[in-house]
């Protein structure tokens, strides 16, 4: 009455997986919102004429936290991927907007 049956092993915390990537992709998701709206002031501000350099100044500080947040939120992005609950598809929205953010402090940066 030796029978053998197959037994089929699962990893530790596949039940979970679909969990983590619900939780992951909100946390991220959470962050590019942010930074897309940061992105978005650094655009929406414009001097109002020679005088206004505080326009100026203010699109270098958000254009500076958008390009902090997107360099956070590929970091996290970067773990979640190495973990397997997310796939690399994810890195192309920090991305893009890290490069927002940097063509704003350089190239199209508002001028006096």
């Amino acid at each position: 009455m030796n029978e053998t049956r197959k037994v089929t092993r699962r990893r530790p915390g596949v039940d979970s997986r679909g969990t983590g990537a619900v939780v992951c992709a909100l946390s991220l998701a959470v962050g590019n919102l942010a930074t897309g709206y940061l992105a978005m002031l650094t655009y929406a501000a414009r001097p109002g004429g020679p005088w206004d350099d505080e326009a100026v100044a203010h699109s270098h500080i958000a254009a500076g936290s958008a390009l902090a947040l997107a360099c956070v939120t590929a970091l996290l992005t970067w773990v979640f991927v190495k973990a397997e609950w997310l796939r690399k598809g994810w890195f192309a929205l920090p991305a893009g907007l890290a490069l927002l953010a940097i063509l704003r402090l350089t190239l199209l940066a508002p001028h006096l």
